[in-house]
């Protein structure tokens, strides 16, 4: 892939057209088979909640495959979405940019997903078992695009790995802010996590709010220019 298709790549973001699916790699570090703790209608629940970053014309076939990640590994991953380009910390400028801090942050984004470093990349999981820096590859996809887009005067949000979007803000505002975890002391049991978390709903409390913020910090000073 050229530089100029791979910064094609990452602003298109959800592609329109459905990519083929890809083979499960036995070669690969992948994240252990969790808990099977959803009701039948929980998991028809974590099916929607998968299918709201898609159009509608792809309901009928990304449904059932969701259903059979569920099945299988008890966990959305949306394995067909993973980006056929190899993901490893490029040159800032390699990335397609508004915003060298954004850029920068596309750089931090990629090491922890390299295979080098993450425990489950195809799994986006960095560390510990369950510190992920996105629940899904629909949610790295759209994040990509939106650091693409942005400019020094917008702010993305994340939650749970979702992105919420960008958001007006100004040049000394944070670039991401970032939560996760956000759970009522009563429903926070390893179970309860185990079934937000499979819903799609919630992250664990690692990667996406606390590494991540670590992760930003040093993007943003990797950006700022030598004086």
């Amino acid at each position: 892939m050229t530089a100029e298709e791979f910064k094609k790549k990452v602003s298109e973001g959800i592609p329109s057209e459905l990519p083929n699916t890809k083979p499960y790699e036995t070669t690969i570090n992948h994240a252990p088979k969790r808990k099977d703790i959803l009701s039948a209608d929980e998991k028809k629940l974590a099916i929607r909640n998968a299918l709201r970053y898609f159009d509608s014309k792809h309901h009928s076939v990304l449904a059932k495959e969701f259903a059979e990640e569920l099945k299988t590994y008890g966990r959305i991953y949306m394995y067909r979405f993973r980006p056929h380009y190899k993901i490893y910390a490029r040159p800032i400028n390699d990335y397609p940019h508004q915003s060298k801090q954004a850029a920068a942050i596309m750089h931090m984004l990629s090491n922890n997903l390299d295979y080098a470093v993450a425990q489950h990349p195809h799994e986006l999981i960095t560390y510990g078992g369950n510190g992920s820096v996105f629940q899904n590859w629909a949610q790295y996809l759209l994040t990509m695009q939106y650091l693409s887009a942005m400019t020094d005067e917008q702010t993305l949000v994340l939650y749970s790995g979702h992105p919420m979007g960008l958001f007006p803000s100004h040049k000394d505002a944070p670039r991401v802010v970032v939560t996760n975890g956000m759970m009522i002391p009563n429903y926070s049991k390893p179970d309860d996590w185990e079934k937000f978390n499979a819903l799609g709903v919630t992250q664990y409390g690692q990667m996406t709010a606390g590494s991540l913020c670590i992760l930003v910090r040093k993007a943003l000073f990797m950006a700022q220019p030598l004086q």
